[in-house]
């Protein structure tokens, strides 16, 4: 009611102000329009996955939005914004009138020129002063800009709800795509809203926001945009919104690429583009994996981190929800691996001459007064080292790693990828190091690669928005660092682990995968890492308070949970089967490469671990 007055006021006091043709000199100039840049982000296949920086997206191009689009914003905002020239006197009498028939101001007076001035250059202030200095600069802009300017320019900065200010952010937010792609129904909900975000929420006031569509719809007759049949039409639909955004994971990913980001544009002065590795689809799938996965108990969370052989971070997903924990549990979260660590251990035992083949005995060990328990009460006697890591035999693989050496564990684990500390206590060959998603996947993606150095990244190019390119991401150079027979023996053994292990839920139906379950003792992590050719993943599931989930194991949840992912991530990304590797070098060489010891059956000297035989631990 106060705007009413305040424009009705001014208008009768200001008969000058009023006036639309006065001379530029009687009027204050412009203030500069200010925007920060903005930085987007784009999947591999270019669709948005997020902006930082600036709140504000650059001026809609009108010319490129279906005329519908808008209309339905003129319709009900202004509709006769194409005919005044900032103001609409006829507007303010009408709203009066309504208003003191009323007793209430039940119709907007301010014009689409108003509202945006007032978003430019003011503030919400409710004074007389405020409303003349907003009436000003309508008619300044009004002069100084197009109609489709000026239009571009308010659709760009009006607020949607959810964080989304512009168009553009509100159509990909709610409908999952651009503005140049909305309906006439999807339009008008989008129009609705801006009479109150709150109240006309598309997702949580769905109810009064199609009621407020069906008014914007009756109102793009009354003006001629759509006819009548297209308005029973569009009334007739029902659009898709998202609950939640769309992107709503890609933001664990983006919070990870940022400081990368930073370093290579640093404090942009224009808007930029930047070309990312993510999925957007697949980004998808993981998330809603990583929700069902953490689902199973209380209080879990999850992370899931995908990656091609080159490196190229596919899929990252730090936790349930970003808007409620935006901590990145995938990149930034160090937990124990449990036994998704003993890869390490039986690398290593491979690269010095062991073979899937030879026997082993799973028994009771102590180990410098550490006893180690299996998960399954009891032991297996005299098995195969493959069936050792398929069962998951914790005594096996804590006398393996003793006898082995477990500073060479330890070297292995970083040759692969693992930066993080390595403990070299006799727990170490269970998975007691401190490890993130990201580092895990980095080592697994080795094997999926034919075994060599993997380097994750999330960033291809940085151009600007005319398509100058700022920066290219230099091609992938292969530098092995595991060898035959070592490494087709470890595809050997870990294919054995879904396909009778631990870990047979796992298992992608025509796919040739491989991968190791992880649970550590107190039942405070749960993994699942695995790869097929060209792509690896790991799955964790866990608390933040690091309190024990319950009997979760890596065979369970997590399993589940990548069998999913990979079921997804073999659809959108080329994938083959796990590559053989190099060709085996000679003993002499594969035993330099390693940097470690031969064979235990050939050491020429050297202590043998107590009720060890050459062949049997």
């Amino acid at each position: 009611m106060f705007a009413l007055l305040a424009s009705a006021s001014i208008l009768a006091a200001g008969p000058t102000l009023a006036a639309p043709k006065l001379p530029m000199g009687e009027l204050p100039q412009l203030p500069p329009i200010r925007r920060e840049a903005q930085i987007t982000y784009v999947d591999r296949t270019g669709q948005v996955i997020g902006v930082r920086g600036g709140r504000f997206a650059p001026p809609v191009d009108i010319a490129r939005l279906p005329a519908h689009v808008t209309a339905a914003f003129v319709s009900i905002e202004d509709r006769r914004f194409w005919e005044h020239e900032g103001f609409d006197p006829r507007g303010i009498a009408r709203a009066v009138v309504v208003a003191a028939t009323d007793g209430r101001a039940s119709q907007g007076a301010s014009t689409i020129t108003q509202q945006l001035a007032r978003n430019l250059y003011l503030s919400q202030d409710r004074t007389i002063e405020r409303k003349a200095t907003e009436l000003v600069y309508a008619i300044q802009l009004e002069r100084t800009y197009s109609k489709k300017q000026i239009l571009g320019l308010y659709l760009s900065r009006v607020y949607f709800g959810s964080g989304a200010y512009g168009l553009e952010a509100a159509a990909q937010r709610y409908f999952n795509k651009p503005a140049a792609k909305l309906t006439i129904m999807e339009s008008a909900m989008l129009a609705g809203v801006l009479k109150s975000p709150v109240n006309y929420h598309p997702v949580e006031e769905a109810d009064a926001n199609r009621a407020r569509a069906r008014l914007v719809l009756d109102a793009m007759v009354d003006t001629g945009a759509i006819t009548p049949a297209q308005r029973a039409q569009a009334w007739a639909t029902t659009p898709k919104v998202w609950k939640t955004a769309p992107n709503g994971a890609a933001q664990y990913f983006l919070d990870w690429v940022d400081a990368d980001a930073r370093k290579i544009v640093g404090n942009p002065k224009q808007d930029l583009v930047i070309e990312t590795t993510l999925d957007a689809a697949f980004e998808r799938s993981a998330e809603t994996a990583a929700r069902r996965g953490a689902a199973t108990a209380p209080q879990l969370q999850a992370a899931v981190v995908a990656m091609d052989g080159a490196g190229r971070v596919r899929a990252m997903v730090g936790g349930t929800d970003h808007a409620k924990a935006p901590y990145n549990r995938a990149a930034s979260a160090k937990r124990q691996a449990g036994s998704a660590w003993k890869p390490f251990v039986y690398l290593t035992a491979l690269e010095q001459g062991w073979s899937p083949d030879n026997p082993v005995v799973d028994e009771a060990v102590t180990i410098a007064n550490w006893s180690p328990q299996n998960y399954d009460e009891g032991f297996q006697g005299q098995i195969s080292l493959e069936r050792a890591v398929a069962s998951s035999a914790n005594t096996v693989a804590a006398r393996l790693a003793d006898m082995v050496g477990r500073q060479n564990v330890a070297m292995t684990a970083r040759r692969l990828g693992v930066q993080s500390a390595v403990n070299t206590d006799p727990a170490m060959a269970l998975g007691t190091s401190l490890v993130t998603p990201l580092e895990m996947t980095t080592a697994y993606a080795v094997f999926a690669n034919g075994g060599s150095k993997v380097q994750p990244y999330g960033i291809e190019r940085v151009r600007t928005a005319g398509g100058k390119v700022i920066y290219q991401r230099a091609p992938h150079v292969w530098t092995p660092v595991v060898a035959n027979p070592a490494l087709s023996n470890m595809n050997r053994m870990l294919r054995s682990v879904i396909t009778s292990g631990t870990g047979t839920r796992a298992a992608v139906p025509g796919q040739d995968v491989a991968g190791k379950t992880g649970t550590t003792s107190d039942y405070k992590d749960a993994w699942f890492c695995g790869y097929t050719g060209g792509l690896a993943a790991c799955t964790w599931l866990g608390r933040d308070d690091n309190a024990p989930m319950g009997r979760i194991t890596g065979g369970g949840a997590p399993a589940v949970m990548w069998q999913s992912v990979m079921s997804a991530g073999v659809k959108r990304l080329p994938v083959q089967a796990i590559p053989a590797g190099r060709p085996a070098p000679c003993a002499a060489a594969r035993r330099h490469h390693s940097g470690q010891r031969p064979h235990p059956a050939r050491r020429p000297r050297g202590r043998r671990p107590r009720g060890l035989t050459s062949l049997s631990l």
